[in-house]
């Protein structure tokens, strides 16, 4: 997506934290950092606002940040600061409901029917496993959404929605594909339902499952799922939209907004260091048993990247990693992990809408591929 923008000056604040274990690293270690800190001021450059990001490595944690958390000021992005991270929600949502199953009170192969009974058209056909995947063929409610710079959009922004009404505007649609499970398809209409689901098996809203087996736990101090507070508590950089203003495209605050609107599909708020810990936890064996993170890496389809609420990628130097990313329109964020836990990197950003996409995933790939990678 390509937006003009009335011209903006961005001042760029380079700020980072080296911790390095040994002085017989501390020349490779400092020239690693550097290299990261580049990248990092790389994906400011091709088209954001500020940006944020955390590294674990052999050498010890990094933390950087470049750009300005807010537009007008010179004020640096907090390194540890807060922002919406989108669809890696999902994986919080994926790993409550597989704990269920491995307590035995869901089945992956359940319906939709048997659990949310009349929700779904042909919900006797889509399983709990279809959902996880992206391969149930359920209409994205998100293509229904009014989005930006259309008047519509800001007239909803303190709206509350809730998941049936969200769910009613996507099944209003026919389905993607004809038989469930034969191709994978991302819907965020799948976690919205899997939410539901969480709350009807334990009988408690899945905002207090994820912070009772997950958040609790982790200690994971800065994440919460919001519901419907506007609010971003805690240090973060602001987030933008783009709207028309005298005819020409300008940039929007819209970092307070009321996020039921993401709901269990991407609703959570979360810190670099945050997003790092949960994810060692995760594939370290720490919340889920064996059996059932190997099915969490599992693909919808023979070849794809997305397997049960967890992606993939493969570096350039040969490494898989494990993750999720997200986006919220104000925010992106990206968070993957080796799966030996040894290189973990977590970053996001708030963009500018004045360049290519494209160009900015390009920036941010060569961060991910560096962090990994050393």
């Amino acid at each position: 997506m390509k937006r003009v923008l009335r011209s903006m000056t961005i001042a760029t604040t380079v700020l980072a934290v080296i911790a390095v274990p040994a002085a017989a690293t501390a020349v490779p270690a400092e020239r690693d950092r550097v290299e990261l800190q580049r990248r990092l001021n790389d994906v400011v450059a091709a088209g954001t606002v500020g940006a944020l990001a955390e590294v674990r490595d052999q050498h010890g944690i990094w933390q950087g940040g470049s750009g300005v958390a807010e537009l007008g000021t010179t004020r640096a992005v907090p390194v540890d600061g807060r922002v919406r991270v989108g669809s890696i929600t999902k994986t919080f949502i994926a790993t409550v409901v597989l704990q269920l199953v491995g307590e035995g009170r869901l089945r992956l192969d359940d319906s939709v029917e048997s659990r949310l009974p009349g929700v779904v058209p042909d919900g006797h056909r889509v399983t709990v496993r279809h959902l996880l995947n992206h391969s149930s063929g359920l209409f994205d409610y998100v293509q229904t959404l009014p989005m930006p710079p259309e008047p519509e959009f800001l007239s909803n922004r303190w709206r509350t929605w809730t998941p049936a009404e969200l769910v009613g505007r996507a099944v209003s649609n026919p389905p993607t594909s004809d038989q469930p499970g034969a191709a994978y398809a991302y819907s965020n209409t799948n976690y919205l339902l899997l939410g539901q689901i969480i709350d009807k098996v334990t009988g408690r809203p899945y905002r207090e499952e994820v912070e009772h087996r997950i958040i609790q736990p982790l200690r994971l101090r800065d994440t919460a799922a919001p519901g419907t507070s506007p609010q971003i508590r805690g240090p973060h950089p602001h987030g933008y939209v783009p709207t028309q203003q005298d005819g020409e495209m300008a940039l929007l605050d819209y970092t307070r907004m009321n996020p039921s609107v993401f709901g269990a599909a991407g609703e959570m708020i979360s810190t670099p260091t945050d997003l790092n810990r949960f994810f060692a936890a995760l594939l370290g064996g720490r919340l889920l048993p064996r059996r059932l993170l190997a099915e969490m890496k599992t693909p919808a389809v023979k070849g794809g990247g997305y397997g049960l609420g967890l992606s993939w990628r493969d570096t350039t130097c040969g490494i898989r990693a494990y993750g999720n990313d997200g986006g919220t329109l104000t925010y992106q964020s990206w968070s993957f992990s080796t799966e030996d836990g040894r290189h973990q990197v977590t970053v996001a950003l708030t963009p500018n809408f004045r360049g290519e996409y494209a160009d900015v995933f390009a920036a941010v790939d060569a961060l991910l591929n560096e962090a990994l990678c050393v």
